[in-house]
């Protein structure tokens, strides 16, 4: 690759004016060497037609999502900035990150996930989590404080987005609760560590998820937020407004709730198709 020696020490003089980390300009080289041996010419006197075959060849050899964004950010620089072709980097296209459906637990899997939890302080910790649709670390942080029977309302104080937020208090999950504080008398944290002063760490509460996982037998990867993905599923499929959800999660945007509407498998299979509603006769096969 001698022909494009000198394009490489313009490339790298140019990534080290703008402070990109050794690993970095090591991948941008590489990337940008792959591109050139690919076609079997100096990169510089390839253009978009061949950017976008090569794109389609990453794309056919499988290669990850990240691994195509890595290609592009070093194919962007190298026209852009070392080339100087500002108007090629619009023709060199990121890959959109592909949008996965979160795993969701059925109410009967729930009930089968729980029970498999053996700690009752760990199960009760999860079933709130499942009950109000808590992350793993408003969970561990609730105190007993939060907890407002009066109103039936759980505080969640500094919940991300560092946000104060109500959930609702199910009626029980409060006699779950009691029956917890009788057995085990809690004085500030609702769920405290090894020592009083100190709350339940979010990775016991992940462990107890992988073994109670392991017990009731799934193969489907169940954590602490595959809790909260089924209380929010859950409550679309009761038929609870999008908007409420949103607020019970402590989402900042709507979309991120809308989600939900997607996996609500229960609404999807009962609604009724167009076909149902045609009033005329369907022409039976001859």
């Amino acid at each position: 690759m001698a022909e494009i020696s000198p394009l490489r020490r313009r490339m790298i003089e140019d990534m080290k004016v703008r402070n990109l980390s050794p690993a970095t300009q090591r991948c941008y080289v590489h990337a940008v060497a792959k591109f050139s041996k690919y076609f079997g010419r100096s990169p510089d006197r390839l253009g978009a037609a061949e950017v976008r075959a090569y794109q389609v060849h990453l794309v056919s050899s499988g290669v990850s999502w990240g691994g195509f964004n890595q290609a592009v950010c070093a194919l962007r620089f190298f026209f852009g900035v070392t080339l100087g072709r500002a108007a090629m980097t619009e023709r060199i296209p990121y890959a959109r990150k592909p949008q996965r459906l979160p795993v969701v637990l059925s109410a009967a899997e729930v009930a089968r996930f729980l029970a498999g939890v053996v700690n009752l302080k760990h199960r009760v910790a999860l079933t709130t989590a499942y009950a109000a649709g808590l992350r793993v670390s408003e969970v561990v942080r609730l105190k007993i404080a939060d907890i407002d029977s009066s109103r039936m309302l759980i505080r969640v104080e500094q919940g991300k987005g560092v946000k104060d937020r109500y959930v609702m208090l199910s009626p029980r999950l409060l006699a779950l609760l009691r029956d917890y504080w009788r057995a085990m008398r809690p004085r500030h944290w609702l769920f405290p560590g090894q020592s009083e002063d100190r709350h339940l760490a979010p990775s016991v509460l992940q462990a107890a998820c992988r073994a109670a996982r392991a017990a009731a037998g799934f193969r489907k990867p169940v954590t602490m937020h595959t809790l909260r993905h089924s209380f929010a599923t859950h409550l679309f499929e009761a038929g609870n407004d999008i908007r409420t959800i949103q607020v019970l999660l402590g989402h900042g945007d709507l979309s991120t709730t809308t989600r939900y509407a997607r996996v609500a498998t229960t609404i999807i299979g009962t609604t009724t198709s167009p076909l149902d509603r045609l009033t005329s006769e369907m022409p039976k096969p001859a």
